[in-house]
């Protein structure tokens, strides 16, 4: 299911070629799936399929689809001892169903989604709050990404016309997985809601003048519609035929904004769980052997994935049942080896109310609250989720490679980790350091430090002291200095000043920006009714009447009793 309230990929058919498992691209079948189809995932050592596959049909089954190269089948059967006397037969590892529903009857002639009819394109192209948040507007002009880098979002489909995306998108990279078999005819990739192009565009929205911008505007978009019909549900076939696809068409990136229905949480000491676990944990393996950086949003039930307890949602197909769980039942995608997990935080960047967390389990941070960005037929919307913050992780890995064109997956993953901007805790379930914590991981991703070469881009720069400054409870105000050099002229109109200051009780705290010649702005006054802990914002600042170059000071008062804390850093980004 795609990642709302964790709540949530055809060209005439062809042969194409999986996995190292020769698959026939979906066309009409002859007669739709009976009563009682489920599907059924076979695992065999890699290479090792053949033996499976025939006593499937031993068993009254049917091959619906095989990944040779990663000993992974899946099957359709109808009756009701089909996975216990496959589990028998040798040389098969694991075999589970992977659904509690039956197989809808569109999986046996896939319909193509329309296309749908484009409005009028948009006339301006303002910077969003989100880009700038994570310096995607600097970016731009250093490295807006190369064209042959290509990201594929693997969601409910994209619209391949809108006026945003077009000249950006990769129809011949693009396909369904929707019930799990590989579909290449034109337009099966086209959006059947409009989560996957509001993703699309989350990461490379052209820079045209018209619309929004994504993350990597310069990039290639490449769909794989994963999404199912009428259900709208992502089953574990459908993933795995993602993965594997992605790495044969050689993307160097995926976006992943939904979790692996039905379960929340697949656990290894239930046999159909277990092998729904096996099979996605080689397909995403597969996917980075052949160069492929897998990015996930982490989920949006405000849940600590590290400390697993229950789950009263799974499974989705049907009747969900409480469970009690442990740290050995997963999500799928995000908590897969060598996946980037991504949470979502807010304008201020806090932890958005809805994104899970846990230590080792999140590993970076980024925008998802009120994201504005495409939606189908030449439109935009926001949307909020983890689902919105992952693509703009998959945007900046995709700068990442695009400045770094021989980096693999692991040092992809490195540079992601090292160029991110610490984010201090921002409540008492928040654990670690600044560095590194179980609600930002190592912390906001970073747009500009993808491409910065160490040449500030035209009019731009930006400044950091990151060194600590204590706040006297009650007393003078303090100040720390950043002094700015190198830049020509007058500071901008949109001067950002983003604060980092650890204190309980922020309402106490008076925050102002004291430019080279003693004006004050101020950021941030007291407030008697605001109890939370922390200042982690990003403001705005009209500072065109000041020089830019010059000392400059971040200035703060504790004006109440009671409470402490200090400057940990702050930046100017002019």
């Amino acid at each position: 299911m795609f990642l709302r309230s964790r709540s949530r990929l055809r060209t005439a058919a062809i042969a194409a070629v999986v996995g190292a498992g020769v698959l026939t691209a979906a066309s009409p079948a002859a007669a739709a799936p009976l009563a009682g189809t489920r599907a059924y995932l076979v695992i065999t050592a890699p290479g090792a399929t053949a033996g499976a596959a025939e006593a499937i049909a031993s068993n009254n089954g049917t091959v619906w689809t095989t990944y040779d190269a990663i000993g992974v089948i899946v099957a359709h059967a109808s009756t009701t001892d089909f996975a216990t006397n496959m589990r028998a037969v040798s040389g098969v590892q694991k075999v589970g169903a992977t659904r509690t529903s039956d197989i809808p009857s569109e999986a046996a002639n896939p319909p193509i989604p329309a296309a749908p009819s484009q409005a009028t394109p948009a006339t301006t192209e303002p910077v969003r709050t989100d880009m700038s948040q994570i310096g995607a507007d600097r970016a731009w002009a250093v490295n807006p990404g190369s064209s042959s880098v290509t990201v594929g979002v693997l969601d409910t489909g994209v619209d391949d016309l809108h006026d945003d995306l077009k000249d950006n998108f990769d129809a011949a990279n693009s396909a369904s997985c929707a019930y799990g078999k590989l579909d290449t005819r034109t337009g099966s990739w086209r959006d059947t809601d409009t989560h996957g192009t509001h993703v699309a565009g989350t990461i490379a929205a052209a820079k045209n003048g018209r619309g929004v911008v994504g993350v990597a505007p310069g990039v290639k978009i490449a769909s794989v519609r994963i999404a199912e019909k009428p259900t709208g549900l992502f089953f574990p076939e459908n993933t795995i035929c993602a993965m594997v696809f992605a790495g044969d068409r050689g993307f160097e990136v995926t976006n992943n904004s939904y979790y692996t229905d039905p379960w929340l949480f697949n656990c290894p000491d239930n046999a159909d769980q277990d092998a729904i676990l096996e099979g996605t944990k080689r397909a995403v393996a597969y996917a980075e052997g052949k160069g492929v950086l897998t990015v996930a949003a982490a989920g949006n039930e405000n849940y600590n994935l590290a400390s697993k307890t229950r789950d009263t949602t799974s499974p989705n197909d049907s009747t969900p049942v409480q469970r009690n769980i442990t740290n050995d039942c997963l999500s799928v995608p995000t908590e897969m080896s060598g996946v980037v997990s991504v949470s979502a935080i807010t304008t201020a960047n806090g932890k958005s109310s809805y994104s899970n967390y846990g230590t080792d389990k999140v590993h970076v941070a980024a925008p998802g609250d009120s994201v504005y960005s495409t939606v189908p037929g030449g439109r935009y919307g926001s949307k909020s989720g983890t689902s919105m913050a992952s693509p703009h992780v998959a945007g900046v890995a995709a700068l990442l490679k695009s400045a770094n064109p021989g980096a693999t997956p692991a040092q992809l993953r490195a540079l992601l980790a090292t160029q991110a901007d610490d984010l201090s805790c921002t409540d008492s379930r928040c654990s670690g350091t600044t560095a590194k914590n179980n609600f930002f991981g190592e912390g906001r991703v970073d747009a500009f430090e993808a491409v910065d070469t160490g040449t500030q881009p035209p009019g731009g720069g930006s400044f950091e002291n990151s060194a600590d400054v204590a706040i006297p409870d009650a007393g003078a105000a303090v100040t720390s200095p950043i002094t700015v050099s190198g830049i020509s002229g007058n500071a901008p109109s949109t001067l950002k000043v983003d604060v980092a200051i650890p204190h309980t009780y922020r309402g106490d705290l008076v925050v102002d920006l004291v430019a080279p010649d003693g004006s004050v702005y101020r950021l941030k006054g007291s407030s008697g009714s605001d109890s939370a802990d922390n200042v982690i914002a990003t403001y705005t600042v009209n500072a065109s009447s000041e020089v830019a170059n010059g000392t400059w000071q971040l200035r703060v008062q504790d004006v109440a009793r009671q409470d402490t804390g200090f400057i940990d850093s702050w930046k100017l980004t002019f």
